[in-house]
């Protein structure tokens, strides 16, 4: 555990600012990030804004939108069915609401695409497998529907691998499947999305959505978010409800997954994810917590721990270097800064996950097809599916669940000196969609994905936000995490972090 500094040296960096004075260290103090003219790259805040004012269409911008997409996603593969008639609808009658002093809410006119793993009321909806392909659902999934509620327009869905969790095609190093093919990066057409909600931060960084939603299952929000330059949220576990998602609520790995917004600025997080949080009396896990303002985390007591690599995975010069100016960063203004790694811990629980998901010999993914009628499926699926190692017993897969919790309390052990962690998303910036495949990594966890998983394991939220980008112009995310229940300080960190590195930029596509 090596100490970067105290931080009675930050004041010094900002005038006029003393830790321990009268004054608080509060975000809103700090630089604000400049958003672009055009509107299809500005934020869901200011979109909502300028509509509310009539300072734009709601129509205006919906179209804005629509023709980005027509543009670009030929290239992309990002959005996979469209709604363009419906969403010129909806945004027609949002105009006229408008005009007769009228608003759904705090979204009245602002267009947004959806993960294709969440059901879209009267949009086909097919979690990348075929037995849904042709899945028209009659209602919205829990979060969309509150979306939709406060004024959202769906735009379309965006691309996801099968269930959401495995890859399609052996080799393919990038959000695919088998009915609607690979999703491409915006800042290199030869590179991943990653996954899984590829297509979700690929359309988002191009602008063609205001915003969308993926999920994260063991980074799937978060990765993405990196890898395309954009802000996203895991938020803590069983904060929003997991109904209608292809994988929804139930089962072992019930409190590894949640969804959580992706959009191009820190505050649209705060903006949207309270509007999909809470109870839905579906999801039975789903806990009713207040959402602190982020506005108001005094950075000045502030203690933080960083990692630019866990000694897991292989992790690159420019990851590590763009984490330790990230945590250069946070030293101006927290109480203190240490760099600190519970490497041990997080191969533990990495170990513990793996030979929980593989335990039952995917027996728990087999039912996941059955349920959605797939009779064919991705090679990746396929070749699990048709796994032959050893299925474990009952009493060492009970004695997994009682390790994982072990861990999970060793882990919050360990975090309770600290507010907040700083650490690599993965260890590189997108890879070749062409990778090949690796043998070795049939039934193994991708080691870069050992910087997000523990978290949806111990259900910690984590905030990312780009802060560097490699030599050939790639972007590089920085993950920020939280004790359970405080995305305001994950959201407040990214915040400054984002304005001390400009954040999201535009790709040149």
């Amino acid at each position: 555990m090596a100490r970067l500094t105290a931080g009675a040296v930050a004041t010094a960096c900002l005038p006029g600012i003393a830790i321990g004075s009268d004054r608080r260290l509060l975000i809103r103090e700090f630089g604000k990030t400049v958003e672009p003219s055009e509107i299809i790259y500005k934020s869901v805040t200011a979109i909502a804004e300028m509509i509310r004012k009539k300072q734009v269409s709601a129509v205006e911008v919906v179209q804005n939108y629509i023709d980005r997409i027509d543009d670009i996603n030929y290239q992309l593969n990002a959005v996979t069915m469209e709604c363009f008639d419906r969403a010129l609808e909806e945004a027609k009658k949002a105009d006229q609401a408008l005009a007769k002093g009228n608003s759904t809410g705090s979204l009245h006119g602002v267009p947004l695409t959806i993960k294709d793993s969440f059901m879209t009321e009267g949009v086909v909806s097919t979690g990348g497998t075929i037995g849904k392909m042709n899945f028209v659902p009659k209602e919205d999934a829990t979060v969309v529907a509150r979306l939709r509620n406060m004024g959202g327009i769906l735009l379309g869905k965006t691309n996801t691998p099968e269930f959401t969790l495995i890859g399609g095609v052996l080799g393919v190093n990038s959000t695919n499947n088998i009915i609607y093919g690979i999703s491409k990066n915006p800042y290199d057409l030869n590179k991943s999305t990653s996954g899984s909600s590829g297509g979700a931060g690929a359309i988002v960084a191009s602008g063609g959505s205001a915003f969308d939603v993926g999920t994260d299952w063991g980074g799937s929000v978060r990765g993405p978010s990196s890898t395309n330059g954009i802000a996203g949220i895991k938020p803590t576990s069983v904060r929003l409800p997991r109904t209608g998602h292809i994988v929804d609520y139930g089962g072992l790995f019930d409190l590894w997954q949640q969804p959580g917004p992706m959009a191009r600025y820190v505050k649209d997080l705060d903006l949207l994810t309270p509007i999909m949080a809470g109870p839905d009396f579906k999801d039975a896990a789903v806990v009713p917590m207040p959402w602190p303002d982020y506005r108001e985390v005094d950075f000045g007591k502030l203690k933080v721990a960083f990692f630019p690599e866990n000694g897991i995975a292989n992790t690159d010069l420019n990851t590590i270097e763009t984490v330790r100016k990230a945590a250069k960063w946070m030293d101006e203004v927290a109480l203190e800064v240490i760099e600190d790694c519970p490497k041990d811990l997080l191969v533990e629980l990495g170990t513990i996950r793996r030979d929980l998901i593989i335990g039952d010999g995917w027996q728990w993914l087999k039912r996941a097809t059955e349920r959605a009628g797939s009779k064919t499926y991705g090679a990746s699926l396929r070749e699990r599916l048709a796994y032959q190692g050893d299925v474990i017993t009952t009493a060492h897969y009970t004695k997994l669940l009682e390790m994982q919790d072990a861990n999970r309390s060793k882990m919050l052990q360990w975090f309770a000196q600290y507010d907040v962690i700083i650490c690599p998303v993965t260890n590189s910036p997108a890879g070749d969609i062409n990778s090949g495949y690796n043998e070795e990594s049939s039934y193994m966890d991708n080691p870069g994905e050992s910087y997000t998983k523990p978290f949806n394991t111990c259900g910690w939220p984590g905030a990312v936000v780009r802060c560097g980008q490699s030599l050939d112009g790639l972007p590089i995310g920085v993950q920020v995490v939280a004790h359970p229940w405080r995305e305001d300080v994950a959201l407040a960190v990214a915040s400054y972090l984002e304005s001390k590195s400009g954040g999201w930029k535009k790709p040149s596509i």
